[in-house]
């Protein structure tokens, strides 16, 4: 029994020189390995310090002085320590007010957007009558947020301006048309109008001698048939040209019609009258040259 008992010693000797070459060998892996990093931080995911910290738990902290390279062994405890009160702490219930859903706070900006003279109570109106039961202060709340003053200090949008008086208005613009004649090449002066809410086009007036009296006129006619057609007032958009002279916005507002000019380079702003414009040309103008001016003086 003596010879098995030294060769069973022999034996585990042997396996434990080489788990003590092994860890000499992994060691000094570490430590080439943390060299590479030149002293930059080496930061672990969640599941690696899950990993860690079960297998040093296992070791113990003896054990974990003599392999442990890359944290301390109490780092490594440590993060064992922390999965355990996880598993065994329960999520605590959320206190408080719920939140808005992220499909109200877009449609509290866009109505304080679209509708400038709407207040914090009216804005919650009507959102209840969408079905949304939203507090006061949290449409306050989410306006702030977003940057958006209180009603009465929140601008008309231009957007805003159109859809309130869509029926109301009229566009109007010129465009130019080059024309041959018995004189030659002559540039006519095209003024037209066009009724936002119908597409209606009114081809008001054409003259190669363009004045104020020509717009005047042409104004005349158009607030004469503008009394006949509807009651009330009627707003006309029209840009900074300077054919646009004070003494036809007088004429217009004796007549009942407010001239708005658009601002400096907006094209947008008369958008309906630019688009026009283009597709008068584009499909009219551009491929046939008119002989005269009868063209102009038909609807």
């Amino acid at each position: 029994m003596v010879p098995f008992h030294l060769l069973l010693a022999a034996l585990f000797g042997l396996l434990e020189r080489e788990q003590r070459d092994v860890i000499a060998f992994l060691r000094e892996e570490n430590r080439v390995l943390r060299a590479q990093l030149h002293g930059r931080r080496l930061r672990l995911s969640d599941n690696e310090r899950r990993r860690l910290g079960v297998l040093g738990r296992r070791l113990g902290r003896r054990l974990l002085e003599q392999v442990a390279t890359i944290v301390t062994p109490d780092t490594i405890l440590r993060w064992h320590r922390e999965l355990v009160a996880r598993k065994w702490t329960q999520a605590s219930r959320q206190r408080g007010r719920p939140s808005v859903h992220d499909e109200i706070r877009p449609l509290v900006v866009r109505m304080a957007t679209d509708n400038s003279t709407w207040g914090y109570t009216r804005i919650q109106g009507a959102l209840k009558n969408l079905g949304h039961r939203v507090a006061r202060s949290t449409i306050a709340a989410i306006l702030k947020r977003e940057g958006i003053p209180p009603s009465r200090e929140r601008p008309m949008t231009w957007r805003t301006f159109l859809r309130a008086h869509w029926p109301a208005l009229l566009a109007a613009d010129f465009f130019t048309t080059e024309v041959w004649t018995v004189r030659g090449l002559v540039t006519y002066y095209t003024l037209f109008v066009i009724e936002l809410h119908s597409r209606r086009l009114h081809i008001v007036g054409s003259t190669p001698c363009l004045d104020e009296a020509f717009v005047v006129q042409t104004m005349r006619d158009l607030t004469a048939e503008i009394d006949g057609a509807s009651q009330g007032s009627r707003v006309l958009i029209c840009d900074r040209d300077r054919k646009w002279s004070p003494a036809v916005e007088r004429f217009l507002a004796t007549a009942g019609v407010r001239m708005i000019r658009t601002p400096i380079c907006a094209p947008n702003c008369n958008a309906h009258a630019e688009r026009f414009v283009r597709s008068v040309k584009e499909e009219c103008l551009d491929r046939v040259v008119p002989l005269g001016n009868a063209i102009f003086d038909g609807h």
